[in-house]
């Protein structure tokens, strides 16, 4: 689709969601303008995102011992160097309570990475938090990282985009509000949901390497 289309197909979504929008806000960007990150780089960032949250529960559990399994399978499917910074706080138990919050919602995070890898149908719908049970059973059934490639499909950067170009307008909507308007429908959306899969979905098409540094427009 051209971002013209794109963005009118988005908004036919937002209208059956009962999600309002305004029609004077753009096109994302064409498929011609973007590059995606290599499928090893998103296959790692899934692994470490997906392995950094459980170390993450299990300190905010008061159980700093449990985050020591976590590291040894970063070592097992070789993302130990694929952390970003809260991640890393995490992984050396320095992190502070926001920091273990940070990384928990990553869940999300992770959720919309194994979308774009085709092992999640569709993630359209982002009012109820994932399945965060199967999301560890795609990384936890792998023998190793290259058994989990395998069972990845990298979807095209039109798809990507389709979703990327709905879930700008998502966050715009959340953002309208709980900023300006209380009033304004977002049908079932969860704006904490809708901001993490954004963030991962736009790091996939972005040159920032941790995540966490990218600014969402709205």
């Amino acid at each position: 689709m051209t971002p013209e289309e794109r963005k009118a197909n988005s908004e036919r979504i937002l209208t059956e969601k009962g999600i309002g929008f305004q029609e004077e806000i753009p096109p994302i960007k064409p498929a011609s303008e973007v590059k995606l990150r290599s499928f090893d780089d998103i296959c790692k960032r899934a692994i470490a995102a997906l392995l950094s949250t459980q170390s993450a529960i299990e300190l905010s559990d008061k159980n700093p011992e449990g985050i020591e399994k976590f590291k040894r399978l970063m070592v097992y499917f070789g993302v130990e160097e694929c952390l970003n910074k809260y991640e890393t706080l995490v992984m050396e138990k320095r992190a502070s309570k926001e920091d273990l919050v940070e990384v928990v919602w990553e869940y999300e995070c992770c959720w919309a990475l194994f979308w774009i890898l085709g092992l999640v149908d569709d993630i359209t719908d982002a009012g109820k938090i994932c399945d965060c049970e199967k999301a560890i059973r795609f990384v936890s059934q792998c023998e190793s990282f290259d058994d989990f490639k395998s069972q990845c499909s990298l979807r095209s950067v039109d798809e990507i985009l389709d979703m990327a170009d709905l879930y700008f307008r998502y966050d715009w909507a959340c953002d309208h509000h709980n900023h300006i308007d209380s009033d304004w429908a977002v049908g079932e959306l969860d704006s904490d949901i809708v901001y993490e899969r954004r963030l991962a979905i736009e790091w996939t098409m972005r040159n920032t390497d941790d995540w966490f540094d990218i600014q969402l427009d709205t």
